[in-house]
Order: structure tokens, then sequence, then C-alpha cells
């Protein structure tokens, strides 16, 4: 498919970069979220991508939130018990959803400020590694709340006392200071090459049972007994692959396990 707003650059050992280009700001859209659905859907069922990096194309922004002016517009629809903010709401959470659930390594390289949506779409992610700007979800400084997923994921990252600290004082954090709370996972200075030194070295383990331990990592936030069962289903899918012969093989054989066998 052809993207107007995304760049697909798929690199060696499987890992595929997705720079993402809206501007003047990159906000988030219904023409962006439509392409990064159809974006994550090829790129979950394409068994040469291995690893997803998520950037940006502006200089000093990774991504901006939504339009909050079209949001507040008066709802003309028929359906008067319809929500039209609650339901803008819930579009932009299923988008940025789908990349907490991809059975892949998904990382997001943020080169420029992740305030309010941007640091929506950053947690979804698996890993973020950060080089400028500043993060956090900001969105109580114009009198609302985050509404894509920020009080949830934040709150499971970071806790509630340090999610609620900085949501209620809107705070934006430098890489440095985001790292020290564990927002995100690694400050750099050269973003692309020690992301990508990261995302091979992902990409050279095995990926399928990194997807299922994903699967069980996120059911972590069920009750335990729903969790444990969880975890059962995702150990017994692992045997779908190869992974397991090819790592108990190396193990007996003192031997390091390849997994990846590409270029």
């Amino acid at each position: 498919m052809c993207y107007s707003f995304l760049t697909i650059d798929n690199r060696a050992k499987g890992v595929t970069w997705v720079t993402i280009d809206h501007p003047p700001v990159n906000a988030v859209s219904d023409a962006l979220m439509e392409e990064l659905n159809v974006m994550a859907a090829a790129l979950t069922s394409d068994p040469t991508v291995r690893v997803i990096v998520i950037t940006s194309s502006h200089p000093k922004i990774f991504l901006a939130g939504a339009d909050l002016k079209g949001m507040m517009q008066p709802n003309m629809s028929d359906e008067k018990e319809v929500d039209p903010i609650a339901a803008a709401c819930a579009k932009m959470q299923a988008c940025f959803h789908q990349f907490a659930t991809i059975p892949k390594p998904v990382i997001a390289a943020i080169n420029g400020h992740a305030l309010g949506g941007g640091c929506e779409l950053a947690l979804a992610c698996d890993f973020r590694f950060m080089s400028a700007g500043t993060i956090g979800l900001t969105e109580l400084s114009l009198g609302i709340i985050p509404g894509a997923g920020g009080t949830q994921r934040m709150t499971h990252l970071l806790g509630r006392a340090q999610a609620m600290e900085n949501i209620f004082l809107a705070k934006k954090l430098t890489a440095d200071e985001a790292e020290a709370q564990g927002l995100i996972t690694k400050a750099v200075t050269n973003l692309e090459e020690e992301t990508t030194v990261f995302a091979e070295q992902l990409a050279e383990g095995a990926v399928f049972a990194m997807g299922q331990a994903k699967r069980a990592i996120n059911a972590a936030e069920k009750p335990l007994q729903e969790g444990l069962v969880e975890e059962a289903k995702a150990f017994s899918d692992t045997f779908q692959s190869d992974e397991p012969s090819i790592g108990l093989a190396a193990f007996f054989q003192k031997e390091t396990p390849q997994f990846y066998t590409g270029k």
C-alpha cells in the first residue's frame, strides 16, 4: 500500500522503521490513524518483519495530540445517545492499543516532543528511546485529561503516585528525567544508531517467543489466576514455531542459539 503520512523502511535483520510525516506538526488525525491501522496489520502479518521501530520525520516533534477543536464541535449525528468525544477517544485508544498487542517488539524512537497523544503512542510501545524534546501527559494544563490510554498505561508503568504527580502537574520531562522515572527505556545521544543496535539485538532473538511473552506480560494486568491461565496458553503456543527446538539444541550443545538466519 502507498501511504500518505508514513514511510516504511525495511532494514537489516528484519527491523522495520516506520516514520510518521504528517505536516505541519504530526498531529493525530483520522487519516493518520487509518494509515497506522493498515500499517500495523500489514507488519504483523509479514513474517520478514521481526521488530518495529516508530519514529518521526519532524525535526522537533515525535507526535502531537489530536485535533481538540474538531472534538469539541457540536454533534450533528442523529444518534443522540452517541457521545462524540468519548467515541473519538475510543478510536485513538484502539489505534494505539494495537501496538501494545502486536506479537512483535515495538520501539518508539522519540526524536522530539512527545506530549499528550505523542506520549500516549510512546507508552503503547514496548520500549522507548529518546534523544530530544520533552515527554509527558500535559492535558491537565488545558483543563482536560489524557484520553488515548495515557492514564492507564502511565499508572501501570510508573505506579499511581508518580502517574498522578506527572498528570496533575502536566509535567514535561526531559529524556534524562523520563529515564530516571522509568517512563522511557533509555535517554540517548545518537537516536538512530543506538535504537538500531537495540532493535537488531532483539531481532536476533526468539521473536515469536517474545510475542508470546508480550501476550503473557499484558495479561499481568488481569487478576492473577487469569494471568496464569494466559501464561500457560502462551507457553504452549511457543511450540508452534521452531524456536524451542533451536534454543534447546543449542543449550545441550553449549552453543549460542541462532534464531535469525537471514541477512
